[in-house]
């Protein structure tokens, strides 16, 4: 395929949903042609959740706001690149710490050289740009969003809603092709459980115009074992599958720990693959371990953490030996 920057385009192929996703629906979908610069890289290891995919298929096919919510390192927003990545659709992240604000998102004065003069212009942000055109727009964390944020989101978030631009006195159609998606830790009452600091309640009214909230949940061990095994190959024999599946153990009880409050840091797949990266490296399954996760936990946790590697591999973290697969 081609890969081109013009998002003048629309999607025209017809595609079959459980060829692609395993999953089935009512509804017709159809994917872009062409790979464009904004179209992610697809992940063929990827495991879909059949539910929550639905939700992202009806979100593209039928212009539904969705919005996922789910614990770290559940895989929220890259379920959205993947199902974008498969349909060949534009799709652009956008992290709603604290650091952006209602300038970054609608725009500013900026001065330009025009016919070798300076004068002040203004410079659109991500949120006309985008919705100017064909592009998935995916809020992360959209429940640790700064106020005056929310308010020009909420804007939009009505289907065929127009976003006005008071400053410029402007009134931005959307494009036929723009999607919405949030992704969240919570579902905008707050962080009752003290686990997702930072996250604060969302307007009822706002929240009432997501269309679709569907929840994600960490995959099942079978399935995480399976990915990592995937992706790396040298660890796909006898002695490497008995490291793996010790490494998602230890991964689970973290997560668990995470939940009921006993620990403040998680476990995801990306870091349980890093950890197994590192192992390569470093042919040392407790030092990688101390590397890819442990010291970044709370000093104060981490007797607890050297808990669950034990309970895992069966051998006491400090005493543990170097363990090498790769014979």
């Amino acid at each position: 395929m081609s890969n081109k920057s013009n998002l003048d385009i629309t999607p025209k192929i017809k595609i079959n949903p459980s060829d692609l996703f395993g999953v089935s629906c009512k509804f017709d979908v159809y994917s872009f042609e062409e790979k464009t610069d904004h179209v992610p890289d697809i992940d063929d290891s990827y495991k879909f959740d059949p539910q929550t995919t639905l939700a992202i298929l009806a979100g593209f096919a039928c212009n539904r706001r969705v919005l996922i919510q789910g614990y770290h390192g559940t895989g929220k927003s890259t379920h959205i690149e993947q199902v974008a990545a498969r349909l060949n659709w534009p799709c652009i992240r956008i992290n709603l710490d604290s650091h952006i604000s209602r300038i970054d998102l609608i725009g500013k004065d900026a001065i330009v050289l025009k016919e070798n003069k300076q004068i002040t212009q203004f410079q659109d942000g991500i949120l006309p740009w985008a919705y100017k055109n064909p592009v998935a727009l995916v809020f992360d964390e959209y429940d640790a969003g700064r106020p005056d944020v929310m308010f020009v989101i909420q804007r939009i978030l009505e289907t065929q809603g127009k976003l006005t631009l008071l400053d410029q006195s402007r009134v931005i159609k959307p494009n036929e092709f723009f999607r919405l998606f949030a992704t969240a830790n919570t579902v905008g009452l707050g962080d009752t459980s003290g686990l997702y600091h930072g996250t604060q309640q969302i307007n009822q009214g706002q929240m009432d115009r997501w269309n679709i909230v569907s929840t994600l949940n960490y995959l099942s061990n079978e399935q995480e074992i399976k990915i990592i095994l995937s992706k790396i190959k040298e660890l796909n024999n006898k002695e490497g599958k008995s490291i793996v599946k010790s490494m998602v153990a230890t991964a689970d009880l973290s997560r668990s720990g995470f939940i009921n409050g006993d620990i403040s840091t998680v476990m995801s797949p990306r870091t349980v693959l890093t950890w197994a990266e590192n192992y390569l490296l470093l042919d040392d399954i407790e030092h990688a371990f101390k590397l890819s996760f442990l010291n970044r936990c709370d000093e104060m946790e981490r007797s607890i953490i050297e808990e669950y590697f034990q309970r895992s591999f069966g051998i006491d973290i400090t005493d543990a030996k170097v363990v090498n697969v790769k014979e």
